[in-house]
């Protein structure tokens, strides 16, 4: 994974990406996530799965023009879901101080 996310970076830099403008990058990302969304609606697996790598890339290239990397950020999210706790509702998870 790491030397995915590497060449992505230098695949940025080579298109100037790593200097856009952010909010440009975070319109691209609603667009992915859209076509995540496009894939479960069809049942189509192989639109879900390009969907899914087209999102990491970009936010591989958002962080790099925020000044941060995608491991600084799934790091910290990661520390701040690693003890929590909840179960599971209608099919999604809820964090235990939201249950009541």
């Amino acid at each position: 994974m790491q030397d995915l996310t590497d060449k992505i970076r230098v695949w940025a830099i080579m298109r100037n990406l790593d200097e856009a403008e952010p909010t440009k990058q975070m319109l691209k990302l609603v667009e992915e996530v859209g076509e995540i969304a496009r894939g479960l609606a069809r049942g189509n697996m192989d639109e879900i799965k390009d969907g899914i790598g087209d999102v990491q890339v970009v936010i591989t290239i958002l962080a790099m023009q925020l000044g941060t990397s995608i491991e600084e950020c799934t790091q910290l999210a990661y520390n701040e879901i690693k003890d929590r706790t909840g179960e599971m509702k209608n099919g999604v998870f809820v964090k235990a101080e939201d249950l009541s």
